[in-house]
């Protein structure tokens, strides 16, 4: 609706669908007439502005996995824990989110006990559900995470076993209830730094040629690590007889306690991993040979075995000032 007023201007009155109205006015009528077709233009078949997206971070979540997720390997993990942190921050509607109102969350969380890793975790997981469905054009709106840093942490210590520790495991292993699985999946582990997982996995047909072959691994690349021939024998042995190895966590957190080995706090299976990692170091094994054996896609993961390496920053001792200022008060001594 056009209309003059009392002051002579013109009013547009524009209702063109049902919800949206626009209320503005002009010195010329045709101004007024313009606005109006352009609003009305706007509402048109083909030019509907687009409803405000009121999905929940959740519902994102589940539309990230339909779209992506699953096509990574621990997708629905992922999906499983973003969910769970959409629910610490209250699952409110994705397109509300504010980076400020997720700062305030996280400070909460983390004062109430939860692990500085476990945020940055979940950060990284919500930012890459933002992130691929944007890049889908699955929703119209920024990231309101982009800006959030994860936490600095304090770098944490590598733990392994020593070797008396190994013998104790090993010699542990022998009195659980399923010492032959257990023997074979903490061999392959400590042998070719494989995770317990790839390990559970192998079959007959992955155990050839004085190697094993590790598929559907975390990068999705095959890997192929040669063994002793009597771990390989030992191997095909227990797969010829039972066609594959059992879930034998429970014993190996039994062996563990005979052994009285104590870890840190979600370290147990993962142990071993680092066990061969340290090792393989400490015995002179080139770095850049430990990335591919352990399937790191960058070196950044391996480099954190280097300090273990024999000659490792060995300059620190030779070229410190009080070794220096010792050599000296030596050679100056009658």
């Amino acid at each position: 609706m056009i209309k003059r007023l009392a002051d002579g201007r013109w009013l547009a009155d524009v209702e063109p669908v049902k919800g949206s109205r626009y209320r503005k006015r002009f010195t010329t009528k045709a101004d007024a007439v313009l606005f109006e077709a352009q609003k009305r233009a706007e509402h048109s078949d083909g030019n509907k502005r687009p409803k405000q997206d009121k999905r929940s971070l959740s519902q994102l979540a589940d539309r990230w996995y339909q779209l992506h997720g699953h096509t990574l390997t621990d997708g629905q993990r992922r999906r499983e824990i973003v969910k769970l942190h959409a629910q610490e921050l209250g699952d409110p509607v994705a397109s509300q989110l504010t980076a400020k109102a997720y700062l305030l969350t996280r400070g909460q969380l983390l004062s109430d006990g939860t692990a500085g890793k476990t945020l940055n975790n979940r950060l990284g997981y919500l930012k890459a559900v933002f992130n691929s469905l944007i890049a889908f054009d699955d929703i119209a709106m920024k990231n309101p995470l982009s800006n959030v840093k994860p936490l600095r942490l304090q770098e944490s210590p590598v733990t392994f076993l020593t070797s008396d520790q190994i013998g104790a495991l090993l010699t542990a292993v022998t009195a659980t209830r399923s010492p032959d699985d257990l023997a074979c999946v903490v061999r392959v582990c400590l042998s070719t730094g494989a995770r317990w997982s790839e390990a559970l996995s192998l079959t007959k047909d992955r155990v050839k040629g004085g190697a094993v072959e590790f598929v559907n691994t975390k990068s999705k690349r095959v890997r192929v690590v040669p063994v002793s021939p009597d771990l390989e024998k030992r191997l095909r042995l227990h797969l010829d007889n039972h066609g594959y190895f059992s879930n034998c966590i429970r014993g190996f957190h039994q062996a563990l306690n005979a052994a009285e080995i104590d870890l840190p706090k979600g370290q147990a299976t993962h142990v071993l991993r680092h066990t061969f990692a340290a090792h393989f170091v400490m015995n002179g094994g080139n770095i850049l040979v430990l990335q591919k054996i352990l399937g790191h896609s960058t070196i950044n993961m391996t480099m954190r075995y280097a300090h273990l390496a024999p000659d490792h920053l060995r300059e620190a001792v030779t070229f410190n000032p009080l070794r220096q200022l010792f050599d000296t008060t030596n050679k100056n001594s009658p």
